[in-house]
């Protein structure tokens, strides 16, 4: 296991999805944990040593409201997390902060204790993220990487990006 997912909760599991999507994209493993750092801090703090003596690189924590998840997690490794905040809907309804109230838990971390920040919902770009992250030391990784970003430019330019008449 190359990466471990966080979830503060089961109602994330749509959104956190997608990083793991893009992971299993670029065939890097990972294993999902749902532990909230408020209800559950023992067993996060267990689970954090387990996944580092497994041999984990990057930590993806998702979390809404105050968002502690992430930044609970990077106080206890050193390990790089990546942050996703996530607006917290409860049967359909918003709690009226559409996300902003976790982003700023997430990006307002304490000097010392960094944890990357992706955009509201944007777990497909915690897996990215991730996946950059391991390329430094993974060449196959950089390798599909490089191939993925050339894909993204030939679809571009086979799609207007070489000009089109208006």
């Amino acid at each position: 296991m190359k990466v471990a997912i966080f979830l503060g909760s089961k109602s994330d599991m749509d959104t956190m999805k997608k990083a793991a999507d893009v992971l299993r994209d670029f065939g890097i493993d990972y294993k999902a944990y749902v532990i909230s750092a408020h209800r559950a801090g023992d067993l996060l703090v267990k689970t954090i040593k387990k996944v580092e003596e497994d041999g984990c690189e990057v930590i993806i924590a998702g979390a809404g409201l105050s968002a502690a998840l992430p930044g609970v997690i990077a106080s206890r490794t050193v390990l790089p997390v990546v942050g996703v905040p996530l607006e917290c809907i409860n049967p359909g309804k918003s709690n009226g902060l559409a996300g902003m109230d976790a982003l700023l838990s997430i990006v307002m971390m304490p000097p010392q204790i960094p944890v990357a920040t992706v955009g509201i919902g944007n777990a497909k770009n915690a897996g990215y993220l991730a996946a950059q992250i391991l390329a430094i030391k993974y060449p196959e990784i950089k390798a599909k990487l490089v191939e993925f970003r050339a894909k993204m430019t030939a679809d571009a330019e086979s799609n207007g990006g070489d000009g089109i008449e208006l």
